[in-house]
Parts: C-alpha cells; sequence; structure tokens
C-alpha cells in the first residue's frame, strides 16, 4: 500500500527558512495532485499549497510570495520551501496526494495523508 512519509519540520526563528519534504512509497502508483495543509492545535485543517500533475500551483493567501511547492516526479517528492517564516506559520503540516494505485490488471484512487511534521517559529 502507498504512504507518504513527511520529513523536515522543527523550530526555526522568525524570519528563517524551512524545507519540507513528502515522500511517497509502497508498490505500483501514480500521483497526481499534492498538497501541504496545516493545523493549529483546535483549529480545522487549511490548504497551504497545492501543486497539479502538470506542475500548476495553487497557495494560501497567507503564504504567496514565501512559500513554494514543486516536486520531483522521479522520486514520487513533494516539497515545500518556506522562507520568511513568521510565528502565525506554526503549526502542524500535513502533506497530502491523490494517487492511484495498480496490482495486476486492478487500479484505485486513494487520497493519502502523511503522518504531520511540526513547524514552530519562535525566537
Amino acid at each position: 500500500q502507498v504512504q507518504l512519509v513527511e520529513s523536515g519540520g522543527g523550530l526555526v526563528q522568525p524570519g528563517g527558512s524551512l524545507r519540507l519534504s513528502c515522500a511517497a512509497s509502497g508498490g505500483r502508483f501514480s500521483i497526481s495532485a499534492m498538497g501541504w495543509y496545516r493545523q493549529e492545535p483546535g483549529k480545522q485543517r487549511d490548504l497551504v499549497a497545492s501543486i497539479t500533475s502538470g506542475d500548476s500551483t495553487n497557495y494560501a493567501d497567507s503564504v504567496k510570495g514565501r512559500f513554494t511547492i514543486y516536486r520531483d516526479n522521479a522520486k514520487n517528492t513533494v516539497y515545500l520551501q518556506m522562507n520568511s517564516l513568521k510565528p502565525e506559520d506554526t503549526a502542524v503540516y500535513y502533506c497530502n496526494a491523490d494517487v492511484v494505485q495498480y496490482s495486476g490488471s486492478f487500479s484505485w484512487d486513494l487520497e493519502l495523508w502523511g503522518q504531520g511534521t511540526l513547524v514552530t517559529v519562535s525566537s
């Protein structure tokens, strides 16, 4: 079964940078859209950025000009480069992917989530 594994979170000072990574692995699959969401305690999970299989991107207004989403299809990996980080960017960040998994002559659609990685922006 395909799964997503995230890495790259941590503690950073305001104005600093972090890069998150999310790699898909497990069996035969293809990936269409991928994205990053974030969730603060007690709040809903919100879209941060998304990228289609054709590399079209979409960003939340709060991160435009500071965050960049990109993907490496050869590595089945999506990245989120976060620059000029602010305390309000503190949250658990989750990777999301729309996947088609294959087994023999069968295929099925999956929406997958990563395990989440904590980003803390604080001095």
